[in-house]
């Protein structure tokens, strides 16, 4: 995301440099993004480096760099500026807090991983990711950035602002095909920052600094050279001879600490963490053939050596924010989350049919094995012969994923939906470089393809040309003839998604296909809508090339407020070479003579690992004729409501035989005589205790429902009933028997707060606005936290600052507007 916020500057031949200290795990994905964005990357020396070179658009750097050296860049920040480049700087959460900021040296972009504050290493993730902007740069990054707006009762509340689904707006133009976020995992560091505060976070970094210089301070006593230069917690250090690296390497065996090994002769590197006791540092030390603990804890000072007292150490305040001051102990943080918990709907409440989302069952015996050490805390990196257990767990979920989809091959490392996307269309293009035809740049897209689609398609240098759809949903056979006939010399992929997203299984897939083939394409078909296949028919079957797979979808993962989520790739087995390997420690399969990856698209070899777990223990607890039975309720939900519905809202696309697969659109875009529109009717489902269907999407003003096999009968009848409600006050609009404005469906929903003022001056009853259905009583009754918010308000009003909410008022934010 770097390399894209700079490279989108203007620059007509870009130049990215980026200094050799930079994480090698960074490095990797930078170069796979940077090749097929037609950026070109160079890698030195941050010192001697000429940041005058011409097309220079930005520079990267590491602080604390992987080295663990902490320097000041701000001569060479100037030098990149001065040249209309940006600067960006890939840091660290938890040494933030010790050192001074990246914004304090003049970064015009600061990124790195959340995972430091309190979430599992897990074998590489899943963590939550920071990417943060001068304010001149905000309205130019993808992703959850948060807005402060006004309710109906001016109220202030937060919202989501229009850059969340950028990439559904803008498509092709998008500058990220980000569709979800790591927003779980962020809550998990956020809550550690919370119940620590800026206090709590200083002193767990100072023991961990404190650590560093002991074990810095033993190696050279010991006779080892380690750079004068400040550190965090990270040490490289050049061992004094042969016999001492060689004893160092064996006695790390013996004491089962894994260290860095650089490609320098005689250098190790030495990282820590706050759980380091004592006895670790013992350890260490004997590994080195340094003084025990006991003697340099006496020697040392804690505030001896290091970064403390030297221009590094940071002064600025940070997390002044009452939040992170009020919740010490454990049973007010519970309460706080509590507090937050009863501000959500979700599955514990009731059914979120979000079409294209598959909210199904996230079952507890699936969530187990997550927090088990074995899984928890295995560092990304272990040597392979350390992890054989996860391993084979890996093996066995990429032999059920094949037997599931018809492919031959399956990488785990893309880490989202979208990451998948750009995977597999890289592994086209890689393969259509190998066999001399890298030429071909064409990616047809169908109009209703996912947003994501065009997006990653432009990400990967393809140039996206749109495919009609036809009245009943399907894509336009003849026009994507003519298409072919018009690129056949440059087409490279299709990408299509089966079932569709207009919700129908397509009868011409297969004739699709082969027409792509035919013209010397591939076909890319987005998994998306997997949870109607499982245990019916297979993609790789039927003539796609590739897919990605939304294990947070159809593989029971947890979606989590838009992430964690697992994006992984099959592909037939002529792309199977092309799969993505790792800089650091490439899986298993890109070792072969025969393997050509086309580079790295995520910072862990196998993605977000640990949560892999949860779908290998779906799929062996379910057992193929459940998955399939799975399938065949999931797709009967759908009908069942689509039928149920179809007498109060037209149902947009079905097959010839009047079905739906595992979703439907009902077009609520024409109700004559009154105001009404789709997002009226989703706010007033609130009321109803319901969150919302997927609105205007794939076509604008309607909404797509999608049940899964998750929900009983019984609630699939309330949710209707809530719908045929919900049709039933708009008709009394119709009918002139409500006002056009001041109705109950159009000033939905009602908080508490204003069901229980102590005046009421709406031409509806309080009982009619919040307990419309004789089964919402009020031990059922979910209610909404905010009347209805002003969405343009807030896409002006970015919350880039921590002031509490209560320090708003309205007039302030008109006033800054």
């Amino acid at each position: 995301k770097a390399v894209v916020s700079t490279q989108s500057t203007g620059k007509v031949t870009p130049l990215f440099f980026v200094d050799r200290a930079v994480f090698p795990q960074s490095l990797g994905v930078i170069l796979t993004r940077a090749k097929y964005l037609g950026v070109k990357v160079i890698i030195g020396d941050y010192k001697t480096f000429d940041y005058k070179k011409p097309g220079l658009c930005g520079v990267l750097f590491q602080y604390p760099n992987s080295d663990g050296k902490v320097i000041d860049y701000t001569e060479y920040i100037q030098a990149a500026q001065a040249n209309n480049a940006l600067a960006a700087c890939a840091t660290d959460l938890l040494a933030l807090t010790m050192i001074k900021p990246p914004g304090e040296y003049g970064f015009d972009v600061a990124f790195g991983s959340a995972q430091r504050f309190g979430v599992p290493l897990g074998y590489g993730g899943p963590h939550a990711a920071f990417f943060s902007v001068k304010k001149t740069l905000q309205r130019s990054i993808p992703g959850r950035i948060i807005g402060v707006t006004k309710d109906a009762d001016n109220g202030l509340a937060y919202r989501l602002t229009l850059q969340t689904r950028e990439q559904h707006i803008k498509r092709n133009k998008a500058t990220s095909n980000i569709c979800t976020a790591q927003a779980l995992l962020a809550n998990m560091a956020a809550m550690y920052a919370v119940y620590h505060g800026a206090e709590g976070l200083y002193s767990i970094a100072e023991k961990v600094h404190y650590s560093t210089c002991i074990v810095a301070e033993g190696a050279r006593r010991a006779g080892h050279h380690i750079d004068e230069a400040a550190f965090f917690d990270t040490l490289k250090i050049r061992i004094r001879n042969e016999q001492a690296y060689q004893d160092a390497l064996i006695n790390a065996e013996i004491r089962h600490i894994n260290i860095r090994k650089f490609d320098e002769p005689l250098t190790i590197g030495i990282s820590l963490d706050e759980t380091v006791t004592s006895e670790d540092l013992d350890d260490l030390l004997f590994v080195l053939g340094a003084p025990s603990v006991a003697n340099l804890w006496q020697q040392l000072k804690p505030k001896d050596g290091g970064i403390l007292r030297t221009k590094f150490e940071r002064t600025s305040e940070f997390l002044t924010h009452p939040t992170f001051k009020n919740y010490r102990s454990e049973h007010q943080l519970t309460r706080y989350i509590r507090f937050l918990e009863r501000k959500d709907v979700s599955l514990i409440h009731s059914m979120i049919p979000l079409g294209s989302c598959t909210m199904k069952l996230n079952a507890t015996s699936e969530l187990t094995p997550i927090s088990k050490p074995e899984f928890a805390n295995i560092h990304p990196f272990t040597p392979a012969y350390q992890t054989q257990g996860f391993h084979q767990l890996i093996k066995d979920l990429h032999d059920d994923m094949c037997e599931i989809t018809g492919y031959d091959a399956i990488s785990f490392q893309p880490n989202s939906g979208a990451q998948g996307e750009f995977a597999g269309l890289l592994a086209i293009r890689a393969y259509q470089h190998d066999v001399g035809e890298g030429h071909r740049n064409i990616c047809l897209v169908p109009v209703s393809a996912h947003g994501t689609n065009p997006a990653s398609a432009q990400m990967a240098g393809l140039n996206v040309v749109v495919v009609k759809t036809l009245a009943n949903g399907e894509i336009d056979m003849d026009d994507v003839k003519e298409k072919c006939e018009k690129y056949k010399d440059t087409l490279s992929c299709i990408m299509i998604t089966y079932p569709s997203t207009y919700g129908v299984f397509e009868p011409s897939v297969v004739d699709l296909c082969e027409m792509i083939h035919d013209y010397g394409g591939q076909v890319y078909l987005d998994g998306a809508n997997m949870n109607a296949m499982v245990g019916l028919c297979k993609p790789g079957k039927f003539g796609a090339d590739v897919s990605h797979l939304n294990l947070h979808k159809t593989f029971c993962i947890p979606h989590g407020g838009g992430g964690p989520g697992v994006g992984p790739i099959g592909v037939k087995s002529h792309l199977a070479p092309f799969l993505p390997s790792h800089e650091v420690l490439p899986p298993v399969e890109t070792l072969h003579p025969s393997a050509r990856p086309f580079g790295q698209i995520s910072a862990a070899p196998y993605g977000s690992a640990l949560i892999l777990p949860i779908s290998w223990a779906y799929l062996k607890l379910m057992g193929p004729t459940a998955l399939r039975s799975a399938t065949q309720v999931a797709i009967l939900n759908a009908n069942y409501m689509a039928k149920r519905l179809e007498p109060y809202y037209p149902i947009m696309f079905r097959n010839d035989n009047g079905f739906c697969a595992h979703e439907f659109i009902l077009d609520t875009r024409n109700f004559p005589g009154t105001q009404i529109g789709v997002m009226d009717i989703a706010k007033r489902l609130q009321d109803y205790g319901f969150h919302g269907p997927t609105t205007s999407w794939p076509v604008v003003n309607t909404l797509m429902i999608e049940p899964t096999e998750s929900e009983d009968k019984a609630e699939l009848d309330r949710y209707c009933d809530a719908m045929i409600s919900i049709r039933k006050e708009i008709q009394e609009i119709q009918d002139g028997k409500a006002d056009q404005l001041n109705n109950v469906v159009k000033r939905a929903p009602h908080t508490m707060d204003a069901i229980t003022a102590d005046t009421w001056d709406r031409p509806y009853t309080r009982n009619k606005a919040a307990f419309p259905l004789p089964w919402l009583t009020s031990d059922r009754k979910v209610w909404p936290t905010t009347s209805r918010v002003d969405d343009a308000y807030g896409d002006q009003n970015v919350f880039c600052t921590c002031p509490p909410l209560s320090a708003y008022s309205v007039s302030d934010l008109e006033g800054k507007n």
